[in-house]
């Protein structure tokens, strides 16, 4: 005679929809599966978040499958088992009668363990002939049987988030160690760069980092900080590129010796027969290469040609090329020059020379209608060996000493904001030697 499986829980507990699909999926086992319930329990552990699962509860299913005498579980035995209260606490180690109960029903919700109450809810085994058990009452493991395969997957997939997560955690601490240490480089060696804005991109991706977050969250900020490093790297990369090639420039003394035709010797721009009338020029005008001074520009000659550079650099002194380049590095925006026209002004002239031609561009500003496009026709003819820095800096230079020379007879002022303040200062505040001077005019520079 077959006896009648329990599908209610005893007493006051209500069934739910939850229990009848626990129930239908245990009876999905295989006659001849078999799994090792100490792999599966390792499993269930590692999935217990997703699962629902809390640690006591892990504690008395650990409890109740030592009350399983095989290793493994299989469809063919009785997975069935029966301890009292007072057996499962004292094997979960003196686990409180409520607390036992309350985490009892956190397994079952969990759909780790089924209930088979008997009539009076009692926990028991009949047995028959031989021994062999006919019909148990107590806590069902066929649903560890029947979702092995499901906690596996779950245990990877936790594992794998896990990984993940430790992952995304790495790449922000090494982005967040970079971005800092690369900001301060760029800082204490003056390399020109918008470093405030850097700091205040990086300050505002970390006041968005909470304390506990998920690896989503982590992985938006990581790449945020990501991209800010790339910018950061290429300004400290290009700079340093920058340098490497003024060196070896000034190491074999390569100078281009070129005129521009672009500035006559009193400082007006020229127009040619080509298209754009800034950067035109003729034969005649660019074939002087012997006529050009074999070395390379004093800074103070640059500075007296170009005065309106200075309120650009830091602390209002341009004492070094360094600090010349920085402070064009800052007057390119004003003067409406792209990055990548700098950037390759830097690459093809030299830092020194870009330096230097985007000061006369700025000293000549308000006369040059397209300054980046400018730029770029000067680069074309420095590749065409038709430039030079001497006559751009030679022509300014005249043409503030031409208009010193009549503001001091005249007592008027005139020019630029800069050629203004020079003139106060005097004639003698243009840092060039009177050989030199000699020289430009005997030259018609």
């Amino acid at each position: 005679m077959q006896t009648h499986i329990a599908t209610t829980p005893f007493g006051r507990r209500p069934m739910t929809l939850g229990l009848i699909s626990s129930q239908s999926t245990a009876k999905k086992i295989d006659q001849g599966a078999t799994v090792s319930k100490w792999q599966v329990f390792r499993d269930i552990r590692e999935a217990k978040e997703v699962l629902g699962a809390t640690d006591r509860a892990l504690s008395i299913l650990d409890a109740l499958l030592t009350f399983h005498r095989d290793e493994e579980l299989s469809g063919e035995g009785n997975l069935v088992v029966f301890p009292s209260n007072e057996q499962l606490i004292r094997r979960a180690n003196g686990m409180a009668p409520a607390t036992l109960r309350r985490h009892l029903a956190n397994l079952v919700t969990s759909g780790l363990i089924i209930r088979r109450d008997s009539p009076n809810g009692k926990r028991f085994a009949r047995k028959g002939q031989g021994g062999a058990i006919e019909q148990a009452y107590g806590f069902d493991l066929a649903p560890i049987l029947a979702r092995a395969a499901e906690f596996r997957e779950m245990a990877d997939a936790v594992a794998a988030e896990r990984k993940a997560h430790r992952v995304v955690k790495e790449r922000l601490t090494i982005c967040r160690r970079d971005v800092t240490k690369m900001i301060d480089a760029g800082i204490n060696e003056n390399v020109p760069g918008n470093w405030s804005g850097f700091q205040l991109r990086y300050e505002a991706v970390i006041a968005r980092l909470p304390r506990k977050a998920p690896r989503q969250v982590l992985e938006a900020l990581a790449d945020e900080l990501e991209d800010l490093w790339a910018d950061v790297h290429q300004t400290l990369e290009t700079f340093v590129k920058l340098e490497d090639s003024s060196a070896n420039e000034s190491h074999t003394e390569r100078h281009i010796q070129n005129s521009n035709p672009n500035f006559n010797p009193t400082g007006e721009i020229r127009s040619g027969s080509g298209n754009n009338p800034e950067a035109s020029g003729t034969a005649e005008d660019t074939d002087n290469v012997r006529s050009l001074p074999r070395r390379d520009l004093p800074l103070g000659m640059v500075l007296s040609a170009c005065p309106d550079i200075v309120p650009y650099a830091e602390g209002g002194q341009i004492r070094t090329w360094r600090d010349l380049a920085a402070a064009a590095y800052r007057a390119r925006p004003s003067m409406g020059i792209s990055p990548s026209a700098w950037q390759e002004a830097a690459e093809v002239m030299g830092p020194q020379h870009a330096a230097i031609v985007l000061a006369a561009i700025l000293q000549r500003a308000e006369h040059i209608r397209s300054r980046g496009g400018y730029l770029r026709d000067l680069l074309e003819r420095v590749r065409q060996q038709k430039f030079s820095v001497w006559p751009m800096i030679t022509a300014l230079l005249n043409a503030r000493m031409s208009a010193l020379e009549k503001a001091a007879t005249s007592g008027v002022a005139a020019g630029t904001p800069g050629e203004q303040a020079a003139i106060k200062a005097g004639a003698n505040s243009l840092e060039i030697s009177s050989a030199l001077r000699d020289s430009m005019k005997k030259k018609g520079w």
